[in-house]
This record gives structure tokens, C-alpha cells and sequence, in this order.
């Protein structure tokens, strides 16, 4: 998968992309999980959490979380360790709850502080502000601070696990 996406890169970023593959494998996944993410956020938000934004949030990057811990710890970092897999996990979900913050916190004060709800303003603008300071800003945010926790204190040593070749 990872080739038939770095074929399609002109160069010269094609050996970039190729030297930063493990990047390229972080992005996909955090592409896979930003649908889920905006998927179910936008379900939630729509039906049963309704007058709930920020709690439709947290939910859906839970879920999405759950879904990047097995992708990247089976793909994008599958030759990264270092730690027992129990404090790995760990690591793991502790950075994400950090990184779940830094994703709701745009949106709370795009809500709470800005108060850019109705009805102080209109429906669609309360919608472009959710998204923008929800699925945009936030992710951003979030997604740089993962990238550099996950491999600093989650996955820290390279090549210590066994290399299996995926189809």
C-alpha cells in the first residue's frame, strides 16, 4: 500500500517520502483514523449527543484511538519497541489522552469562550466553527504531539522487533 501511494509522489518528494516511510505509515493510519474520527463525530453530534459537541468529540477519538494503537503499532511502528507490550499499551493511550486534550480543546473554545453556538450565531457558522476547530486545528495539534510522543516514549528503539513482511 505504502508503494502504490509513494509511485504517485513526483520527485524529488519521492525519496523524501521514501527516507521518511515510517512517516508515511503514521499519516496513512492517522488518515484512516481521522475519517473514523469525523465519522462518528459527526453521527454523534447529530443524534444522541446533540446539545453535546465536546462529549461527541472525546468519543469518537476514543474510538479512533482504539483503531490507530493497532494500526501503528502493527504498521507504521511494527519494527519499533523497546517496551513491555502492557507499558507500551499504556504509553500508548496516555499520550493519546493528551493528545485527546489538545484535539477538544479548539473546540471548547470555539464553543465555550467564542461562543460561536447558536444562538448567538447562525447554525451554519456554529457548524464551520465546529469543524474547523474540531476536525481541523485539533487533529493538527494532536497529530503533531503524537508523532513526537509516539516516538520518544512509546515505541523509542528502532529495529528491535522481528521484521514481518506485510502482504
Amino acid at each position: 500500500m505504502v508503494d502504490a501511494v509513494l509511485i504517485r509522489i513526483p520527485q524529488p518528494y519521492r525519496d523524501i517520502a521514501v527516507r521518511h516511510r515510517e512517516l508515511v505509515k503514521f499519516a496513512m493510519v492517522g488518515g484512516i483514523t481521522y475519517i473514523v474520527d469525523i465519522t462518528l463525530f459527526t453521527l454523534l453530534k447529530m443524534t444522541v449527543l446533540e446539545p453535546k459537541p465536546v462529549t461527541a468529540k472525546v468519543v469518537a477519538v476514543l474510538v479512533a484511538t482504539i483503531v490507530s494503537y493497532v494500526l501503528n503499532r502493527e504498521w507504521s511502528f511494527r519494527t519499533r519497541g523497546g517496551r513491555e507490550r502492557r507499558h507500551e499499551a499504556t504509553l500508548f493511550f496516555l499520550v493519546c489522552g493528551i493528545g485527546l486534550v489538545l484535539n477538544a480543546t479548539p473546540l471548547w473554545i470555539s464553543r465555550y469562550v467564542l461562543d460561536l453556538r447558536v444562538p448567538q450565531v447562525s447554525l451554519l457558522a456554529q457548524e464551520a466553527a465546529d469543524f474547523a476547530s474540531a476536525n481541523v486545528i485539533g487533529t493538527l495539534l494532536a497529530m503533531a504531539f503524537r508523532w513526537w510522543a509516539f516516538r520518544r516514549y512509546v515505541f523509542p528503539d528502532q529495529n528491535v522487533r522481528r521484521q514481518v513482511p506485510v502482504a
